[in-house]
């Protein structure tokens, strides 16, 4: 079944100077249609409209057709194939666009396919000036991913694009796909250096972890461009990122279990919000957010596949689920803890309940407030060569994804080895699941005993 109708049409009532008329794209939707300039503008007589292609005239016929031309300024035979490639690449894009949004399920409308294929009909027209179009294919990738990744992944493309028009701005030159090489990652870097942005009212600079992000972001975003064909300026590849390590936040056993085994049966009492002191929250909110983050704690899911999990997905005692980042099939063994959350709300018509993203990350902060875990964490980032260090308490720094880490770090106390690990949380190589492993204290020493032996106690004492 044709998800979409294409055709091309040759518009003779409209000429130019040279005779010349130009040739539409059409793209028709559930009886809804739309016209899309090619800018390709031909002589009537070169144009098939049965097959819809540029037929190419030899010196010949050309001198009977075109009498009043210079053989040498009409088309050659590559350049008929090379315009008549350009139509079918539409007639293409157009056909590709169709089945992503078909396979990703999602619905569309005419004006969906027009908007997403005039960014690469604009290479063909060679009309837009290369600035523009660099930050038209940023938009255009930030609409091809809305679909397959999180909202919230592809802001920082929307970040990515504010920095580069700024730095344009700033410097007085054009950002081109072909002027973004060894040397302008240097500049662009040393620009975010100085950069100031406004937070909270105060003007702040970006950190050497952000302003790696968006280095990071621009060479995919280059690499995604070359697989459309764009000509990319390959000097970039040079340029490396450093990166800073910033401190794994996960929760230790105790302040799980502390979590876990917090009493918020009463619903008729509520807690002074530390985030909003106007504010109180009841303790059936938070013990909604306890359970889901305790339920990531005992099986590793991301918060992503926390909130879409269905009673479906729940096959004996595993979780068979298709994760939304990856969209592999991902197999969970349950254990005591995750079996018993569920159990919880075996009556309710979805496994775990339902909050949205924003309420989660705020009420987890407050229910580890409320819980008293509240350990000062030192992090320490620079910004350029100046070192700046805060100090804040653990529960601040909690987050929906620190449930993910939790499960790595606490599996890994708990003896299991890191691939048994990663099978379960669905990481797929070692240097990605490094990041999400907090190596504790805990761990160093029992690996040490469990390899050498427990130490033998000491009746002497021991200095400090």
């Amino acid at each position: 079944m044709a998800l979409i109708a294409t055709n091309f049409i040759l518009r003779t009532d409209k000429r130019n100077k040279k005779g010349e008329s130009p040739i539409l794209f059409t793209v028709s939707v559930a009886g809804s249609r739309k016209k899309l300039s090619t800018g390709i503008n031909i002589l009537p007589a070169y144009w098939d409209d049965i097959n819809k292609q540029i037929v190419y005239h030899n010196r010949k016929a050309a001198k009977a057709l075109f009498p009043a031309y210079d053989f040498d300024m009409l088309f050659t035979e590559d350049d008929v194939k090379e315009l008549n490639n350009q139509l079918n690449d539409l007639t293409k894009q157009a056909n590709d666009t169709a089945q992503r949004f078909y396979l990703d399920k999602r619905s569309f409308t005419v004006t969906d396919i027009v908007s997403e294929i005039s960014v690469l009909k604009r290479v063909i027209a060679k009309k837009e000036q290369p600035d523009k179009f660099l930050f038209d294919f940023i938009d255009r990738y930030i609409r091809d991913n809305e679909g397959k990744r999180q909202k919230g992944s592809l802001t920082v493309y929307k970040s990515l694009k504010k920095h580069l028009s700024d730095f344009q701005q700033t410097s007085k030159a054009k950002v081109t796909f072909d002027s973004i090489n060894y040397a302008f990652f240097d500049k662009f870097q040393s620009f975010l250096l100085d950069k100031k942005m406004k937070v909270a009212g105060e003007e702040r600079g970006l950190s050497n972890t952000t302003i790696a992000k968006q280095l990071s972001t621009l060479k995919t975003f280059l690499g995604y461009a070359q697989k459309y064909d764009i000509e990319v300026n390959d000097g970039y590849r040079k340029f490396s990122i450093k990166r800073e390590e910033l401190p794994v936040i996960a929760l230790t056993e105790n302040e799980f279990l502390t979590l876990y085994n917090l009493d918020l049966s009463d619903k008729q009492h509520r807690v002074n919000s530390y985030l909003d002191p106007t504010e109180s929250i009841s303790f059936e909110s938070l013990a909604k957010a306890r359970d889901i983050f305790c339920f990531g704690c005992a099986t590793g899911l991301r918060y992503s596949d926390l909130a879409s999990l269905k009673w479906n997905n729940v096959k004996g005692t595993e979780l068979r689920i298709v994760v939304t980042k990856t969209k592999r099939p991902l197999i969970v063994p349950l254990n005591g803890y995750s079996s018993e959350i569920i159990k919880r709300y075996e009556d309710n018509a979805r496994p775990l309940p339902s909050l949205s993203s924003q309420k989660f990350n705020r009420y987890i902060k407050e229910l580890c407030c409320y819980a008293g875990i509240n350990e000062d964490i030192e992090i320490v980032r620079f910004r350029g060569a100046k070192k700046i260090e805060d100090i804040y308490p653990k529960y601040e720094l909690i987050s929906a994804h620190t449930s993910r880490k939790t499960f790595c770090t606490l599996s890994l106390e708990r003896g299991m080895s890191a691939e048994q690990v990663m099978k379960i949380s669905g990481h797929k190589d070692y240097r990605s699941f490094q990041r999400y492993v907090n190596v504790t204290e805990n761990i160093k020493r029992k690996a040490m005993q469990n390899a050498w032996g427990d130490p033998v106690p000491l009746l002497r004492k021991v200095s400090s």
